[in-house]
């Protein structure tokens, strides 16, 4: 498919996403930035961590955004007791057959909001991490495949660590984009006053895609065009969080460790997934510089002396944007 069959495809399907993103904001007031991330992690059928104080919406945006695609939505809250049965499910014994049959657990759906997966033990977490790589779980002795598509939604409080259990760096890695929600602007809370603040039911939103339809535009996703000065602006800006002298910034010992490929990899479905949200059949070095923050905050672990500096993983990524040359 050359760039102009891209170009007519992409303005026929960024229309249907338009139409997904005026249903979410007949709801959600203010965040655009996490409901077009929403839409890119659906786009690259990838998974997201989402960290935010109480009361943002991102349950909401959630919620909503699965029924702007007519998908099955679960909400599994993590707590301290949680077991691995309740996640993925477990098999009933019945004594008069003698059999065992299959009960499946929430994990069955398209749609995963794991509110505060850090509180959650580390066997729930395993389990957790079979279903997000591998798009399956194991019960008993059989593996059953998971919705298609599959997506884990996992929301962190950052301000109330008392009995949470620190995520490993290996489920971490496993979400695409990791995403800092922040509070709305004076006038957009105004906007939610005069919206939300009512006890009768709340605007219906309207499915405008079906879960289906996803195969299609991750596809298309896929053949969004991308210049080879592009993808070297790709690697150079993952290569600079491993050495980033090489580029003149002055980092020693403030990353202990930088982005691995994979970084590298959701890099690029990030760009090209963006470019289609904004309807567009190529991908530009800003889309690259927009989606770096979201892609790369949680894979560049700080050493003990950046933590000291209070330096933050968001401050070593903007410099690095900054030094790396933008083609």
């Amino acid at each position: 498919m050359d760039v102009t069959q891209i170009g007519a495809q992409v303005e026929r399907e960024s229309g249907l996403l338009q139409g997904v993103r005026q249903q979410l904001e007949k709801v959600i007031i203010g965040q655009g930035y996490l409901l077009e991330r929403l839409q890119i992690g659906l786009l690259c059928n990838a998974h997201l961590l989402i960290e935010g104080v109480p009361g943002l919406a991102k349950t909401l945006s959630i919620t909503t955004l699965a029924q702007a695609i007519d998908a099955r939505f679960r909400r599994i809250q993590f707590t301290p007791d949680l077991l691995p049965a309740d996640l993925i499910g477990t098999l009933i014994y019945h004594p008069g057959s003698g059999e065992f049959t299959t009960k499946r657990g929430p994990i069955f759906a398209n749609i995963i909001l794991a509110d505060e997966i850090n509180r959650a033990p580390a066997k729930v977490q395993s389990a957790l991490l079979e279903a997000m790589q591998e798009r399956q779980v194991t019960i008993g002795d059989d593996s059953h495949a998971l919705d298609d598509p599959f997506m884990v939604l996992a929301t962190q409080n950052p301000i109330e660590q008392e009995g949470t259990y620190p995520l490993p760096e290996a489920q971490v890695d496993r979400f695409m984009l990791k995403v800092q929600v922040s509070y709305p602007s004076r006038d957009e809370e105004l906007r939610i006053l005069r919206q939300m603040a009512r006890t009768t039911a709340q605007t219906q939103v309207e499915p405008i895609l079906q879960p289906a339809d996803f195969s299609r535009l991750r596809a298309l996703v896929e053949q969004i065009h991308m210049e080879e000065k592009v993808e070297e602006y790709v690697v150079d800006v993952v290569y600079a969080t491993r050495e980033p002298g090489g580029f003149g910034l002055k980092l020693d010992g403030l990353i202990e460790y930088g982005a691995s490929p994979r970084a590298t990899i959701y890099l690029t479905l990030a760009a090209k997934a963006y470019a289609l949200l904004h309807g567009r059949g190529y991908v530009t070095p800003q889309d690259v510089k927009t989606m770096a923050p979201d892609v790369l905050r949680h894979r560049v672990i700080l050493s003990y002396e950046a933590e000291a500096e209070e330096r933050t993983a968001d401050d070593l990524v903007a410099q690095i944007l900054d030094a790396v040359p933008v083609p």
